[in-house]
């Protein structure tokens, strides 16, 4: 069910014109494909297939999703998650219909692929979201905030299909690793969930894989050399008055091989208080171009593909609270060691 997304080729990338007030589109090879006309406060870096804008006309503001062939879909039906509107995945993006309140799911040509009948929709993944029915809103701080509360969760694919009912929100679902079978999974990784075909799909979970790989590959073997291996080419620190500095792993791990090694050995000691986070990669201290896979159109973290597992060491030096952070990005060739934070 896994969904590729556009090539480098064949993606649009933004551009700003002469006084930065407004971006169009161009190719890779730089060719014009739209001109400037869109202000910046829905920038996106690029464009696969569709995207939101938005753009002056006749003094009136305009917003709508964009397609390459361009079709101007959804007007006045952005989907916004934290003041930003959606961003595509895989080929498809939110809108909302303002008037009902409901969430519905654009393809990449601007159809109408799931109708505006959820309250709430996630963004697709391997070609699957979490669709959420009949809630109600709730608000508070003061009307500025709200949440979801009652209603079902289902599982459903982008055909509006339903896959699986009663499927609730797990952020530690990996659903790039499906397996669909008779059975349910006996991997102890993996979660299994009866579909409405009677199938099992299974999916691994992030927590338990990271948990499994950390007990039997690091510190079963907590070796210099097996750090390294299980380390991203370099690591970032904080260092005082520099902020965060990034060190190539070789030279960072030999300096600080027996502290590292010490703190991390400390979790196998039942004493030892410290918890394990999921999160996403930092944009703005991961920004070479080796991170921008981790990353989508719209400079937002695939936490759901890609996610950072973060260990929280917490102690007490007399009265104060110290806490040693370690993160660890999961990537294609497994997780990987890329940030060190020890007072």
């Amino acid at each position: 069910m896994d969904s590729k997304e556009s090539s480098d080729t064949s993606r649009w990338y933004t551009y700003w014109n002469a006084d930065s007030t407004q971006f169009g589109f161009q190719d890779i090879a730089g060719n014009v494909m739209v001109e400037p006309k869109f202000t910046g406060i829905f920038y996106r870096h690029a464009m696969d297939h569709i995207a939101a804008v938005t753009e002056e006309v006749d003094s009136k503001w305009s917003s709508y999703y964009l397609t390459k062939a361009g079709r101007k879909v959804g007007r006045d039906s952005l989907y916004f998650f934290d003041n930003s509107p959606d961003c595509e995945h895989e080929g498809f993006i939110r809108f909302k219909n303002h008037t009902t309140d409901k969430v519905g799911l654009f393809n990449k040509n601007g159809d109408v692929v799931v109708p505006a009948v959820y309250n709430h929709l996630t963004q697709a993944r391997n070609g699957m979201l979490i669709a959420l029915k009949g809630a109600e809103k709730k608000y508070y701080a003061g009307g500025e905030h709200y949440r979801w509360e009652g209603g079902r969760e289902f599982l459903i694919d982008t055909n509006n299909t339903t896959l699986i009912d009663n499927f609730k929100y797990d952020a530690d679902i990996n659903f790039y690793s499906l397996e669909i079978s008779d059975q349910a999974s006996n991997d102890p990784i993996r979660k299994s969930f009866k579909a409405t075909n009677g199938k099992y799909y299974s999916f691994v979970d992030f927590d338990s894989e990271f948990k499994a790989w950390l007990d039997k590959d690091l510190l079963a073997n907590f070796t210099k050399e097996n750090l390294q291996n299980s380390a991203h080419d370099s690591i970032s620190f904080w260092k005082e008055d520099f902020g965060w500095v990034a060190k190539n792993k070789l030279s960072f791990i030999d300096r600080s091989f027996d502290l590292i090694r010490s703190k991390l050995m400390s979790l196998k000691d039942d004493k030892t208080e410290y918890e394990i986070f999921t999160d996403g990669l930092n944009p703005y201290i991961y920004e070479s171009d080796f991170f921008s896979k981790f990353f989508n159109n719209c400079g937002e973290a695939l936490v759901w593909r890609y996610p950072v597992k973060q260990i929280v060491i917490s102690y007490n030096i007399k009265t104060d609270l110290q806490q040693d952070h370690f993160e660890f990005l999961r990537t294609d060739d497994g997780y990987k060691l890329i940030s060190v934070s020890i007072p």
